[in-house]
């Protein structure tokens, strides 16, 4: 009997990539529009939104071909968009 090489859709790496997505854009998100948490979480704001943009982007690659699930995958991309663009225009503001 012929074994399949390539595992199923269930086990793949891939169904992490929203839910990671989602998880790092709420830490942007929350880091860079909640004052109390500006002047400690800014540079990993910084990281994590483009982390989330950048995984989420995959994510949604791979949920619409069937793979992890496209909400989660949006929602983290969008963000950690807001949480990019939150942190950088403080950043202009500021002048730094």
């Amino acid at each position: 009997m012929h074994e399949p090489t390539v595992s199923g859709g269930s086990d793949s790496p891939a169904i992490a990539l929203g839910p990671t997505a989602l998880v790092l854009g709420a830490f942007a998100a929350l880091g860079a529009w909640v004052p109390s948490l500006v002047l400690i979480t800014l540079p990993w704001a910084i990281l994590a939104g483009a982390l989330a943009v950048a995984l989420g982007a995959m994510g949604v690659h791979h949920a619409r071909r069937g793979t992890g699930r496209l909400w989660a995958a949006v929602t983290g991309t969008a963000l950690g968009a807001i949480g990019c663009a939150g942190t950088t225009a403080l950043l202009f503001a500021v002048g730094a």
